[in-house]
């Protein structure tokens, strides 16, 4: 019997060890610069934003109601907090949640009916509640029971969030409120929080976002039974008023850039830099036409004798200097004269403004392999003339903060909460591949394949840094005639002509080197990559991206 009650101790101990050992989210992430005040303007980091009738500010003052301390992201659970410290006359739409493994570093909004309707306000209380979720009935190690409830709206009114209570009574109909449905839009999982057998969280977004899209993310989460796949049982708020009134002013946005402007390493074995586009140009650069591939015309300061009508119809494309020398002096660019080229433009409704972050290499090198415990080395595959790579800065319209950082990854990219990024003298820090110049936020190997077997993607720190504080301002729509965009913005063309290169010949060339069973798993995955990793062609240049009016993918 003592040996019994010992055992069971022993193994109560060990339980508690592992519940209440800490995570990172028992800490609370703060930027090391967030400045207190902004140059004035009329409508940016006020703190309050009127969507139509309809106050929100932004609430990022929790008190944690739930954890689980398995599962999720890094297998370390998930906690659920209620917002406090909401401002007088406002009200809660919803719980939020996020993983144990990185800070505690989120925000929800909070609504105030300003409407001057008194039989059609924009918010009313919830007629009942759902009980989504009872976790007794899940075999998680978790600090209590939990209920996760949905509010019932009345009608012509949407729920945005949950209510999450430690107790099965229901909560009070005061405690959230629900959304007239024209300040709502439709909204979908997003990221990934916590999730048991099939029941999991995740956080939701607009399923519309661009430039034009009212959709507005509300920071609340949603518990369902199954994957993204389903649709949300809640909505997402939507913004019927004017956008461009909570935009930052040109002052606001040459501010933003000094605070939040990132370092960018270069690897240290890089032989192709960045550089301006106008040294580019007035380096040698030349214009092609198709038929007259004898003639080329070089390009002018600022692009200014580039084709301006809006297609890309592979009758033009840019190249390097005709003479040996000069071509490959000009592959090697410059770093001193290197800049960034800055979009910026309304997201999520205005809610939130991102300010994309261009850099320009005149040429992309040749890419590098990992085959199991071989690297080798790609031939032509991975080159191509002319290389656009951006980061973007995602900031908050009602308190200026910067909340997340987009990095471009050849075809695709990541979004990194600002909690999650790596800081050199109050600024964020970032790497450029060696050759492909993609974008990471630490330094290291990511491999772009499966199974030991991919392209190489080396990342380190050297000498060789870009400070993104140099930077011309090439667009923001919103502003009007007060930016003015460059000529060279409006070519729509290839930065480069098509390769012409024999893939199959590559292939050989490597896989003469490896042993027989690798060779046709390696080939598989090179030929499954994009064409812009196997570095066929040059780009478009930022205008033709699907992120310069819709959102990062």
């Amino acid at each position: 019997m003592d040996n019994c009650l010992s055992s069971c101790c022993c193994v109560d101990n060990l339980f508690k060890r592992k519940q209440f050992r800490s995570r990172p989210i028992d800490t609370t992430f703060k930027l090391p610069v967030a400045p207190n005040a902004w140059p004035p303007g009329s409508g940016f980091a006020n703190g309050i934003i009127d969507l139509g009738g309809l106050q929100v500010s932004q609430v990022s003052t929790f008190n944690k109601v739930w954890a689980t301390y398995d599962g999720g992201p890094d297998n370390q659970g998930a906690t659920i907090f209620e917002p406090t410290g909401i401002p007088q006359g406002f009200s809660m739409l919803g719980c939020y949640s996020q993983p144990n493994n990185k800070p505690l570093f989120g925000y929800v909004l909070v609504a105030k009916d300003v409407s001057s309707s008194t039989t059609n306000s924009t918010l009313k209380k919830p007629i009942d509640y759902t009980l989504v979720l009872n976790t007794s009935t899940i075999k998680v190690n978790q600090d209590t029971t939990c209920y996760i409830w949905l509010p019932i709206a009345p009608d012509g009114y949407k729920a945005l969030g949950h209510v999450v209570t430690a107790t099965q009574d229901k909560p009070s109909l005061d405690k959230i409120m629900c959304v007239r449905s024209d300040l709502t839009d439709q909204c979908e999982s997003s990221s990934w929080i916590w999730g048991s057998n099939d029941f999991n969280f995740y956080d939701v977004r607009p399923i519309n976002r661009g430039t034009q899209a009212p959709g507005v993310h509300v920071g609340a989460f949603v518990a369902q039974n199954g994957g993204t796949n389903i649709p949300p049982s809640i909505s997402c708020l939507k913004n019927l008023n004017s956008i461009s009134k909570i935009m930052p002013n040109l002052v606001q946005i040459d501010a933003i850039l000094k605070v939040y402007s990132p370092l960018m390493y270069l690897h240290p074995d890089e032989e192709y830099l960045p550089s301006s586009v106008n040294w580019f140009f007035s380096n040698g650069a030349l214009l092609y036409k198709k038929g007259e591939e004898s003639n080329p015309v070089p390009i002018a300061q600022n692009g200014i004798n580039l084709p301006q009508d809006p297609n890309n119809d592979g009758i033009y494309w840019l190249d390097l200097p005709s003479d040996d020398a000069n071509k490959e002096r000009v592959k090697k660019g410059n770093l001193q004269s290197a800049e960034s080229y800055v979009h910026v433009k309304p997201m999520l409704g205005g809610t939130f403004t991102d300010i994309a972050m261009w850099i320009f290499y005149p040429f992309n090198g040749p890419g590098r392999a990992k085959v199991k415990f071989i690297n080798v080395k790609l031939g032509k595959i991975g080159e191509h003339i002319g290389d656009w790579e951006h980061v973007t800065l995602r900031v908050s319209n009602l308190d200026g903060k910067l909340w997340h950082l987009y990095f471009s990854q050849h075809s695709k990219g990541e979004w990194i909460d600002s909690s999650q990024l790596e800081f050199q003298s109050n600024r964020p820090v970032f790497y450029s591949s060696l050759h492909g110049h993609a974008s990471y936020p630490h330094e290291g190997l990511v491999l772009q394949g499966k199974n030991g077997i991919g392209i190489r993607n080396d990342s380190a720190k050297s000498e060789m840094i870009l400070d993104l504080t140099k930077f011309v301002l090439i667009s923001a729509d919103y502003l009007g005639s007060f930016v003015i965009e460059p000529p060279w913005l409006h070519y729509f063309r290839k930065w480069g002509p098509k390769i012409d290169y024999n893939i199959d010949e590559e292939l050989r060339k490597v896989e003469k080197i490896l042993p027989g069973k690798l060779k046709d798993i390696f080939e598989n995955i090179i030929r499954s990559l994009p064409e812009e990793v196997l570095g066929e062609e040059g780009p478009t240049g930022p205008k033709l991206k699907n992120n310069w009016s819709g959102d990062e993918v």
